[in-house]
């Protein structure tokens, strides 16, 4: 079932989604296959630490997020990705690797490919392996009010 803070926001804030379950699965290509949702739809969010402070870094699934770009983009002297002991506390009900890119829920700052942006529906990991949310992108953007800076890469 996916985070009962996550429904609840988009319940409060009147936003049109769907959640898809499906099977357990824990990469984002197999979950894009069995939520039968291409993979450039499917948001993969990414815990970096921007000079020591946790952000999220999000992109399509089938891409990659370039530390290098995305130290240029924000000005940050040291940009590294976080590990799982590090951000897990930060992501109460959540299941590890599911978070949602919703970091304002989490007092997280949000940057966002612009690649994702190119779709009117995105779909991500609703804090557990078992469960996406569909949505439109401009819900995302109205709701999370991500940076959206150009970091990917394939």
């Amino acid at each position: 079932m996916p985070t009962k803070k996550l429904m609840e926001f988009l319940d409060r804030e009147k936003v049109k989604y769907v959640t898809i379950r499906h099977s357990t699965a824990y990469t984002m290509s197999e979950i894009a296959a069995l939520a039968h949702v291409p993979g450039k739809q499917v948001a993969k969010t990414v815990i970096v630490k921007l000079d020591g402070k946790m952000a999220m870094a999000v992109v399509p699934s089938p891409m990659h997020v370039s530390l290098d770009h995305l130290k240029e983009l924000t000005g940050a002297d040291s940009v590294e990705l976080a590990t799982e002991g590090e951000f897990m506390k930060l992501f109460p009900g959540c299941e590890v690797g599911a978070m949602p890119p919703f970091g304002n829920l989490y007092g997280l700052e949000v940057y966002v490919s612009p690649e994702l942006g190119k779709y009117d529906e995105i779909a991500f990991n609703a804090g557990v392996h078992t469960d996406l949310v569909k949505l439109a992108y401009d819900d995302f953007v109205r709701l999370a009010k991500p940076k959206v800076q150009d970091f990917a890469c394939a």
